[in-house]
């Protein structure tokens, strides 16, 4: 069950250290609603402490046009080569340090489990992930991005939307005892 809430606005990003996608989600009630999607665009930073700059710059940017009240960032998996994951994480660290300095709360979120929650495979490819973002929030084909990292960036976004209204733990039942003894209301004698 998703809880209803006034309006929130989630900014979604996907790191990377060429191309950085994000997206920015509007909940009103329990209605989302994609604002923006797009890609922070490295290649032509040549080196890579210009690229952390210029990551800082564009987050620091979305942050000021769009005003979300949370993020969701997606976790960097571990891969062979470690000098990329170094600055994938160095990449991620920057956008959540930019997000930590305007009080933004930050949700990180595995790979795996942002494919799980769009398309209910956690081997899903970017196109799946794409093509049911695009069914789920329904917009138009044309507004379909050419670098998927964008529409990984608004998967993140909807998977801290659908996070959202988890159930907290005591409201959790662990078996047919369990829930009558919390819904007494609920069953006849």
């Amino acid at each position: 069950m998703i809880v209803p809430v006034k309006e929130k606005i989630i900014l979604g990003i996907d790191p990377g250290t060429t191309i950085m996608g994000y997206g920015v989600l509007r909940v009103e009630g329990t209605r989302p609603e994609m604002v923006a999607m797009g890609i922070i665009d490295l290649r032509k930073q040549g080196d890579h402490y210009l690229k952390l700059k210029y990551i800082h710059q564009r987050v620091l940017s979305l942050i000021e046009s769009y005003l979300p009240d949370e993020m969701a960032i997606e976790a960097p998996f571990y891969g062979k080569n470690v000098q990329s994951m170094l600055k994938l994480g160095r990449a991620q660290g920057v956008a959540m340090a930019v997000a930590l300095s305007r009080d933004i709360p930050i949700t990180e979120y595995a790979p795996l489990k942002i494919k799980m929650a769009i398309t209910g495979n956690g081997q899903a490819s970017k196109e799946q992930v794409a093509d049911m973002l695009q069914r789920m929030l329904r917009f138009d084909k044309d507004s379909m991005p050419t670098f998927m990292d964008a529409t990984d960036g608004l998967a993140a976004a909807y998977c801290h939307y659908l996070q959202m209204g988890r159930p907290t733990m005591e409201k959790a039942y662990h078996g047919w005892k369990d829930f009558i003894h919390k819904n007494p209301d609920k069953v006849r004698g």
